[in-house]
């Protein structure tokens, strides 16, 4: 489904209030998801790392990590398709092969990459609808981890295995992992959408209520802007 206007992620409001994308991705208690039983370790020492994740329209999905401890920045883009198609109007048409993106640069040394697959997968998306995110439609709003190491591939890949047998979810995981490629930022006016557009209806029916969900059932994750 194609946005109306390079402003919203959203065609049909109405079709948000009756289908917000953090209603089933943010029903978890803190208690009862669990972690990752294959991570990285903590690191000893300060350094950067980066996570690239899709999980429907970037706006929320960098809401969510721009609020967790040790995550460094989050910048909304493209990933899984080529340089000279990583442009919102003609991503919007979903023949592209990308997927609205987010990397996220962090300190290993504070927060683990399974610790941020643990939010992606808890509170950032619902990781069980295909090629959809609540509103919105299409290949380029599927669940994605584009993984650039080994290690993170064994990471995403085992905890989508958990995740499936302990049956956190009534329908099966969907979230493609695949190597990444590239990573293409998006145009300057959807960065930080979320906080510079607090009150637009989309952001307060779909992204708002992620981010008090986060603050909710991941203390000790969280932090203000």
């Amino acid at each position: 489904m194609q946005k109306m206007s390079s402003l919203l992620c959203l065609p049909f409001f109405l079709v948000a209030a009756l289908e917000s994308p953090s209603a089933s991705a943010a029903s978890h208690s803190n208690s009862a998801f669990p972690k990752p039983s294959v991570d990285m370790p903590i690191a000893t020492s300060h350094r950067h790392e980066q996570a690239v994740l899709s999980g429907g329209c970037f706006w929320g999905v960098q809401a969510v990590f721009e609020h967790t401890r040790g995550v460094i920045s989050v910048v909304s883009g493209y990933a899984g398709g080529k340089a000279d198609t990583a442009h919102y109007e003609q991503v919007e048409t979903g023949n592209t092969g990308h997927a609205e993106s987010v990397r996220i640069t962090y300190d290993p040394s504070q927060v683990t990459y399974g610790d941020l697959l643990m939010i992606f997968f808890s509170i950032a998306h619902d990781p069980t609808q295909l090629n959809k995110q609540g509103p919105d439609w299409g290949s380029q709003y599927r669940s994605a981890i584009f993984d650039s190491t080994p290690e993170q591939k064994k990471v995403a890949e085992a905890y989508i295995a958990q995740l499936d047998a302990a049956r956190v979810y009534s329908q099966k995981i969907v979230t493609q992992v695949a190597p990444l490629k590239d990573f293409f930022p998006a145009e300057t006016y959807h960065q930080d959408y979320v906080k510079h557009h607090p009150d637009n209806p989309y952001i307060v029916i779909n992204d708002l209520p992620k981010v008090a969900a986060f603050h909710k059932q991941f203390p000790q994750f969280y932090r203000e802007y």
